[in-house]
């Protein structure tokens, strides 16, 4: 069976590329579609497949400004030709759904999230002012293509990694969608069996939906320790004006990252996630999470209900309710009060149902819904 895959860019080994990491294992002889590629830049499991990259991977500084090439998206997906493949599996948050297939030919969309900067989340990356108004053209036009490219026509199945994402689907695309979490590597992040050091660890992204203002702020009220690894386009701004107590240590290695998981005393997750990968590789290391209460924590994080007596299951987190800093205060509060209430072993245990067997398992029966519904 010859088999197409297409993800949105391939710039870095983020959460979406970590699910594209487990869908080469499943078709290691694929051709791989990409708007941008740099090479080196992924895993060396993704970098040996044949990839086919759009006009705008050969602009001169395209690895460090390709997200300023947002107009573009629609224009170079549709010059990405995919013919004589018997599967197309996208992997989507941008326009990766919209290439372009052969009329017949059975595509499964594996939905990361509708294009979170025009639809649910427009308020964190354009505000309300003067740039929203003036990004309205564009962002009416970004629209259309999405819609237009989310047609039984050209999508055969979605599957969604979140029933916050399924939801999203179904209001922007009308169309159903199951849900397959996506595959965490729990193997590789264990707890170590040592008491957590006096640390709080806050994973980021520094794009403006991971809120990590919101983070540094609570932390500027408690006086307690934030640790702080991740870069990305905010982070010198917002490092420039942190507290003291709050310390940046940039990009990590994975292993870097699995050792700040099973130290800290929890990892704090301020932002409104897809699904939210780093919030179960701190519960692989049997850490808890404090959350935002919505959008994929709520479907990884289970929240302790204090004063009930037994839990329903294992508590692995406490959530707040407002994006507010004095809500995440409150939040770090609560959990100091109730710390030894957290099993490390009953934590890790709940993170391993998302583990990369059951994501195989789950994908392969999505991918012989796809083959059997298609038109052809």
């Amino acid at each position: 069976m010859r088999v197409a895959l297409v993800h949105d860019w391939l710039t870095g080994m983020r959460g979406g590329e970590r699910v594209l990491q487990e869908v080469v294992q499943h078709f290691p002889d694929a051709d791989l579609y990409t708007l941008v590629h740099v090479p080196g830049s992924t895993s060396p499991e993704i970098d040996a497949l044949r990839i086919r990259a759009s006009p705008l991977s050969r602009l001169p500084g395209v690895d460090r400004h390709y997200r300023k090439l947002l107009p573009l998206f629609p224009w170079a997906a549709r010059r990405l030709h995919l013919e004589d493949y018997d599967l197309v599996l996208s992997i989507h948050h941008a326009v990766a759904k919209g290439v372009r297939i052969a009329r017949g030919t059975p595509h499964l969309c594996y939905c990361l999230t509708p294009m979170r900067y025009i639809w649910d989340q427009i308020d964190s990356y354009l505000g309300q002012g003067l740039r929203r108004r003036l990004a309205q053209p564009l962002v009416a036009q970004l629209r259309d293509f999405d819609r237009r490219t989310s047609g039984r026509e050209h999508v055969t199945r979605f599957a969604a990694i979140s029933h916050t994402v399924a939801a999203r689907i179904e209001r922007h695309y009308a169309r159903r969608a199951d849900v397959i979490h996506p595959p965490v590597d729990v193997d590789r992040i264990r707890p170590n069996g040592l008491p957590a050091d006096d640390f709080y660890l806050l994973v980021g992204g520094f794009v403006p939906y991971k809120r990590e203002d919101l983070a540094i702020e609570a932390f500027r009220r408690l006086g307690r320790r934030l640790v702080v690894a991740g870069d990305g386009p905010t982070r010198d701004r917002l490092a420039a004006s942190a507290p003291a107590n709050v310390e940046f240590l940039g990009r990590v290695s994975d292993g870097e990252l699995a050792g700040l998981y099973a130290r800290c005393r929890a990892l704090v997750y301020p932002q409104e996630e897809d699904f939210g990968i780093i919030a179960v590789e701190a519960q692989a290391a049997g850490r808890p999470v404090i959350a935002f209460g919505r959008g994929g924590a709520a479907e990884t994080v289970v929240p302790l209900q204090e004063g009930t007596g037994a839990e329903p299951g294992p508590a692995t987190g406490i959530w707040f309710g407002e994006q507010a800093p004095a809500a995440l205060a409150r939040a770090v509060e609560r959990f100091e009060r109730l710390e030894a209430r957290f099993d490390s072993g009953a934590i890790r245990s709940w993170a391993e149902h998302f583990g990369p067997e059951r994501f195989r398992r789950e994908l392969q029966a999505q991918v012989a819904r796809t083959l059997d519904t298609a038109p052809r």
